[in-house]
């Protein structure tokens, strides 16, 4: 079984990191407003769409990847790679 780690963005210019074992699915919840699994895209109005996607072979390897986007230095690294250019 693969599990994603995958980068939303909002047209608030807003980023979303997280991990899942169904992409497609999980990023139905985040642009469905009836769905309360995560506040933060609820907080902060979508449309989400799919910006950067990474396939790992556990939960674990997932769950490491998010953490490291979630940093400072992955932040940078979107910011360069994604949003703005370094």
């Amino acid at each position: 079984m693969a599990f994603f780690v995958y980068v939303l963005l909002n047209p608030e210019g807003k980023t979303y990191v997280g991990q899942t074992v169904d992409l497609e699915r999980r990023l139905a919840q985040h642009n469905d407003p009836d769905c309360r699994l995560t506040l933060h895209t609820k907080r902060h109005p979508g449309p989400w769409r799919l910006l950067h996607s990474e396939t790992y072979p556990s939960r674990s390897a997932a769950m490491r990847r998010e953490r490291e986007l979630k940093s400072g230095k992955g932040r940078d690294w979107m910011r360069c790679t994604f949003l703005h250019g370094c």
